[in-house]
C-alpha cells in the first residue's frame, strides 16, 4: 500500500513537471513570435509614435525586447498609465524623459501579439538598397576590361589602314603616270564646253521657277501654322521643383490617393496645391527614404529633399517640435490653362468620375511630373465625344439622360451630346 503511493506521489510529480516543462516551452516558443505579422501590427498601431531607429514621439524599439523584460512590456503597452500612477520605476523614467507624453493604451493587443511586435523589432537593420542598375554597370565594365580590345582601339586601326590605303593609292598613281610618260604616252586634255551657270539656267526655265516658288509658299505656311499652333502648348513640359517630390513613390509605391494631397479637386475648380501641413502629416515620421534607389536618386538624394520639407515648415526632427522659422516654398506650375477657358476639377473628378490619369496620364509612374497631354480646345473636343456619361448612382442625370437618350436613339449618352461642345461650357 504505501509503495503504490509513493508510485503515485512520483507520477504526480512528474506529470506536474512535465505540464510545467511544457508550459513554459510553450512561453518561449510563443515569445518568439512571427515578424511578418509584427510589421504589419507596428505599423498599424505603433508607426505613428514610433520608428525603429529613431526617436520620434516615442522611443527606437529596434531591439525593445532586450531593454525590458517581456512581462514588463505586456503591461506597458496595456496600459502605461496605470503602471505610471502604480509609481513603477522604469514606466515612471520613460514618462518623464518624454515630457509627460501619455501612451496610448493598446488593451486589444494580446500577448500574442505583443510578441510579433517585438519580434520584428528584435529584427537586425537592413543594409540600404543598392542602386538599379550597378551590378549591370559594373558587369558591363569587367566585360569590356576581359575582351582585351577596346572599341577605340579598334577603330584607330581601322583608320589607319584606311589612311595608309590612301597614301599607296597616291603612290601607284604617280607611278603609273610617270613609266607612262616615259613610255612616250601623251595625256590630252579634253576641254569642257562652256555651260551656262545652274542658277542662270534656273532663271530661264519659268515653269520650275514656278514649281518651286509654289513649294516653298506651300512649306513656309505649313511650319508657320505648325509653328501658330503650338504657342501656348506645353506637352511634354517638365520643370525641376525646388523639392524633389516623387509621384511614383508616393502615388505608385505607396498606392496614396491622389485626393489625399488634391483634396480641393473634389469640390473645387482648382485642384490646388496641398499644404506643407499635409505633406507633414506623415514626414512628421518618415525623416528617411528606405525604398528603391537608382544612381541618380540614391538615398541621400532623397533624405536631402525630406531635410528641405522640414526647413520650409521650420520642424525639429530631433526635438520633435517646429520651430516657427518657415521658407515658402515656390513651386512651379506645370499644367496652365488661358485665362479665357474655365475648366472644373469637380465636375469631372466627382460628377464625371473621372480618373486623374484620363488627362494627367501615368502619373504614378514619374519621377518627375511633365505635362502628358496637350489640353487643347481640339483634344477637350474629342474627349467630349468619346466619354460617355456616368450615370449609375447619379441621380442628377438621370432625368436628363432618360429624355436625351429617346432624341438620339442611343443607349448611352456622350458629353458632347449632353451639351459638352457649346461654346458657354468652356469659355466665359
Amino acid at each position: 500500500m504505501k509503495k503504490g503511493i509513493h508510485r503515485n506521489s512520483i507520477s504526480r510529480i512528474l506529470g506536474i513537471g512535465f505540464a510545467f516543462l511544457l508550459s513554459l516551452s510553450t512561453s518561449l516558443f510563443a515569445q518568439d513570435g512571427d515578424p511578418a505579422k509584427g510589421k504589419a501590427l507596428f505599423n498599424a498601431n505603433c508607426a505613428a509614435c514610433h520608428n525603429l531607429d529613431k526617436k520620434m514621439t516615442g522611443p527606437a524599439l529596434r531591439g525593445v525586447g532586450d531593454k525590458y523584460e517581456r512581462e514588463w512590456l505586456y503591461n506597458w503597452i496595456h496600459n502605461s498609465s496605470a503602471m505610471v500612477k502604480a509609481g513603477d520605476p522604469q514606466a515612471v523614467a520613460v514618462f518623464e524623459e518624454y515630457n509627460g507624453s501619455v501612451m496610448t493604451p493598446f488593451p486589444q493587443l494580446s500577448n500574442e501579439d505583443i510578441d510579433n511586435i517585438i519580434a520584428y523589432t528584435m529584427q537586425p537593420k537592413a543594409e540600404p538598397a543598392a542602386p538599379a542598375g550597378g551590378d549591370v554597370a559594373s558587369g558591363a565594365g569587367s566585360g569590356q576590361g576581359s575582351s582585351g580590345i577596346s572599341n577605340n582601339v579598334i577603330l584607330v586601326a581601322l583608320a589607319l589602314v584606311f589612311a595608309l590605303l590612301i597614301v599607296m593609292l597616291f603612290l601607284v598613281t604617280k607611278t603609273l603616270k610617270r613609266i607612262a610618260e616615259a613610255s612616250g604616252v601623251e595625256f590630252a586634255k579634253v576641254e569642257s564646253e562652256k555651260r551656262l551657270p545652274v542658277w542662270k539656267a534656273f532663271v530661264k526655265n519659268q515653269f520650275l521657277v514656278l514649281v518651286t516658288a509654289i513649294f516653298f509658299l506651300l512649306a513656309s505656311a505649313y511650319f508657320v501654322y505648325g509653328y501658330f499652333m503650338q504657342v501656348g502648348v506645353d506637352q511634354g513640359y517638365q520643370p525641376v521643383q525646388p523639392i524633389h517630390f516623387s509621384h511614383k513613390i508616393h502615388a505608385g509605391d505607396n498606392q496614396i490617393d491622389c485626393k489625399y494631397c488634391h483634396s480641393s479637386a473634389r469640390v473645387s475648380k482648382h485642384s490646388g496645391i496641398p499644404s506643407l501641413n499635409v505633406c507633414m502629416n506623415c514626414h512628421k515620421n518618415i525623416s528617411d527614404y528606405n525604398g528603391e534607389v537608382t544612381a541618380e536618386h540614391t538615398k541621400e538624394f532623397y533624405d536631402g529633399e525630406i531635410q528641405k520639407l522640414y526647413a520650409a515648415v521650420g520642424w525639429d526632427a530631433s526635438n520633435q517640435a517646429y520651430t516657427g522659422n518657415t521658407k515658402p516654398v515656390k513651386w512651379i506650375r506645370i499644367h496652365n490653362l488661358p485665362d479665357f477657358v474655365y475648366f472644373n476639377h469637380s465636375q469631372h473628378v466627382e460628377v464625371a468620375g473621372l480618373e486623374c490619369q484620363k488627362c494627367h496620364g501615368p502619373i504614378e509612374e514619374m519621377e518627375v511630373v511633365y505635362q502628358y497631354s496637350p489640353l487643347t480646345m481640339g483634344w477637350c473636343v474629342n474627349c467630349h465625344r468619346e466619354t460617355n456619361i456616368k450615370v449609375e448612382d447619379n441621380a442628377y442625370y438621370e432625368k436628363i439622360h432618360a429624355e436625351l437618350s429617346k432624341k438620339y436613339g442611343v443607349d448611352k449618352l456622350t458629353a458632347a451630346q449632353m451639351g459638352g461642345l457649346e461654346c458657354g461650357k468652356c469659355h466665359y
